[in-house]
């Protein structure tokens, strides 16, 4: 059964980033009540590994926040 992107949460997706081989993945995903093949982990992994994602996009996977060179809502100065 395909994963449905949409519903995954950011931290869903962070730890699958962080994921490096198939059954790391299988695992995490098994964790979440997901059940993949390692076809389907292998195939995200690939998927994954040509997604770079830019600083802001990355601080809000991660969580981040901006502490310095920022305004009080987060953005540049």
């Amino acid at each position: 059964m395909p994963i449905d992107k949409n519903e995954l949460t950011k931290e869903q997706i962070a730890k699958a980033m962080a994921c490096e081989t198939a059954e790391e993945l299988m695992a995490l995903a098994k964790s979440e009540g997901i059940e993949l093949t390692k076809e389907e982990a292998e195939a995200y992994l690939v998927e994954m590994s040509d997604i770079e994602l830019d600083e802001a996009a990355l601080k809000q996977v991660a969580g981040g926040r901006c502490y310095s060179d920022c305004d009080e809502y987060g953005g540049p100065t």
